[in-house]
């Protein structure tokens, strides 16, 4: 009888918390967003490439309020919001725009198990947009200012017994400042989306000892059959040591030890090289030790790849992947959502659109100006895949010179907002830079923000000499960096070329199909060129390929082609924006994807 009671009580609260919440809005949504439960919301570890084995998952249901900008705490709330959705997105219930002269509230209260007794507690937030302000207990704890990059607070010295109060304060102006704000706009239109405010990846708690691991850096040089890792730990004290062990399924393939602050290389005498074809991924261990006693450890993983530029027998200069030529090509991915905006619905729908860029028969993914959660790099490095990864942009914008070296006037940013940009930009690299997939960095893209070109160029390539460096994308073109990338729609076309980088066709395409059905507004849809149904786009799409294969003999070294998906009002994507439809003839497509994959070969 009693345990009837009890789960009696159990469903009668989750049906409480159901009804809570549901998706707001009319607009369309993916399969995902049916799935998605409010008590066990993006369960996944979110941190994969870093992982230890105790954790707990604040993501559910938090009170929110929307109050003006300078208002102190809110006594009373608007309502519930689920996290770790965006106050402006479907799947957050919500659905409402915040705006400069308003901030978000968040309030949730959470308790730190019993067995964590004697750690340090650790508060990691994913990703949150934009200026965030954080409050435990009643004591402000800490500030970020960035909306791509993951944080963390050590909450010890601010918690009480029992249940802890948390509140979370968000200013985020989107385009109204400086901020890199990539594809978000207070005035979506064209190509111009939704803003997303507030929290947009999982929020959670994670026990370590005083002295543990914070942040590893993994490169590998398979010229010397070594990876060298750093591993940065807090509180430690000399006499600390570090111990990284890497594996091949239970076979260990190379091990060092080393003081907390040294940098650590390995020898891996006989390689397996990571590629798309083969993505092998070593396991790494790493242990902190202090006194001879484990103090830390953690699981991870990273490959033995290279990325570099060769001269051909053709003089063309070429991207190569561990020394052999090859031809990078892949979508403009723009990693949005019709429901989660910022935010896929669930781990699967994460996954997806990686599976199936894969299953278009394409080797890169160019992520557009945007920053994804770990979880994604972690499959792009599982599956093997190659991506160039953008800043997000923001700012005002110079003249755009697209088909020429450029010869006008920079626009220069005002100290705080060059600053910024430096500080987000370090912060993204540092997050991804042990992703083996990640092979390019592009600091800007068709002069959208982009401001003192070669010394960022310049900067990129000596902060992470293990990568190339596409220094802008589409333009405005300096003789810096790794490549010239050049943009030409619809179809592929050489407009310019350089003998001593490179060169690139960052974007083309675009051929648009409004599916009905699938489509995120009636009207105002828009494509570069646009057809009626999946055979005439893909007819379009096949006589493009040929033509960028034919282009690649004569010079170019990529391509990417725009894009995944439809995107609000774009319809120009190879499946719907609701992922419910291939919009292509696939089988086609993926045949054509892997003659132009394997053009040098």
């Amino acid at each position: 009888m009693k345990k009837k009671l009890l789960f009696l009580s159990l469903l009668t609260i989750n049906i409480g918390l159901f009804a809570q919440w549901k998706p707001a809005g009319d607009k369309i949504k993916t399969k995902w967003a049916n799935e998605i439960d409010v008590n066990n919301v993006l369960p996944e570890y979110p941190r994969p490439i870093m992982e230890r084995s105790a954790w707990k998952n604040l993501n559910g249901l938090w009170d929110y309020a929307i109050l003006p900008a300078g208002a102190a705490e809110p006594t009373a709330f608007d309502g519930k919001i689920l996290v770790p959705f965006a106050v402006e997105s479907s799947l957050s219930g919500v659905q409402k725009t915040l705006g400069k002269d308003n901030e978000l509230w968040y309030k949730q209260t959470f308790t730190v198990p019993s067995n964590w007794k004697g750690k340090n507690i650790l508060l990691h937030f994913g990703a949150v947009d934009w200026k965030t302000e954080i409050y435990l207990n009643d004591i402000k704890i800490g500030t970020h200012t960035g909306g791509y990059t993951p944080f963390s607070f050590d909450i010890t010295p601010y918690l009480t017994s029992g249940n802890q109060k948390l509140v979370v304060k968000v200013w985020d102006p989107t385009n109204a400042s400086y901020q890199p704000v990539g594809k978000q706009h207070n005035n979506p239109h064209g190509i111009w989306y939704t803003p997303v405010s507030g929290i947009w990846q999982t929020v959670w708690l994670e026990p370590v000892s005083k002295k543990h691991i914070a942040h590893i850096k993994a490169i590998p040089c398979i010229d010397t059959k070594k990876v060298s890792v750093k591993v940065d730990a807090e509180n430690t004290a000399t006499g600390d040591i570090v111990e990284v062990i890497l594996k091949d399924g239970s076979s260990v393939v190379a091990k060092a030890k080393g003081a907390a602050c040294q940098e650590l290389s390995l020898n891996i005498s006989d390689m397996k090289l990571w590629s798309p074809e083969s993505p092998f991924l070593y396991d790494m261990e790493v242990n902190l030790y202090s006194g001879g006693k484990l103090q830390d450890k953690v699981k991870s993983y990273t490959a033995m790849r290279k990325v570099s530029t060769k001269r051909d027998a053709n003089g063309i200069v070429r991207l190569q992947l561990n020394d052999k030529d090859c031809f990078h090509f892949g979508p403009l991915d723009q990693g949005w959502w019709p429901d989660g905006l910022y935010t896929a619905p669930t781990d699967e729908a994460l996954l997806y659109d990686i599976q199936k860029t894969k299953d278009f028969g394409y080797n890169m993914i160019r992520k557009h100006v945007k920053v994804e959660p770990a979880r994604w790099y972690t499959h792009c490095d599982r599956i093997g895949i190659l991506v160039w990864q953008d800043m997000p942009n923001g700012d005002r914008s110079p003249q755009w010179q697209n088909f020429n070296y450029f010869d006008g006037t920079e626009v220069k940013r005002s100290p705080v907002s060059e600053a910024n940009y430096r500080k987000e930009w370090k912060e993204i690299m540092d997050c991804l830079i042990s992703h083996p997939s990640i092979v390019v960095w592009v600091p800007f893209n068709e002069a959208w923000g982009q401001f003192k070109t070669e010394e960022i160029v310049e900067w990129t390539k000596a902060y992470d000499p293990s990568r190339l460096v596409n220094p802008a994308s589409g333009g405005n073109h300096y003789k810096v960096g790794d490549m010239l990338d050049i943009h030409h729609y619809p179809q592929p076309a050489l407009k310019m070329y350089e003998a001593e980088r490179a060169t690139v066709l960052g974007e083309y395409g675009g051929i648009g199909f409004p599916m009905q059905g699938h489509l995120w507004q009636t009207d105002r849809n828009w494509g570069y060129v646009q057809f009626k149904n999946k055979k005439e786009v893909t007819d379009e799409y096949v006589k493009f390929a040929e033509e960028l294969k034919r282009l690649a003999k004569s010079g170019y070294s990529a391509g990417v082609y725009t894009q995944t998906t439809d995107v609000e009002g774009e319809v120009n994507g190879l499946i719907t924006y609701d992922r419910k439809e291939i919009k292509v003839e696939e089988g086609r497509v993926a045949k054509v994807n892997k003659e132009v994959c394997d053009i040098l070969k």
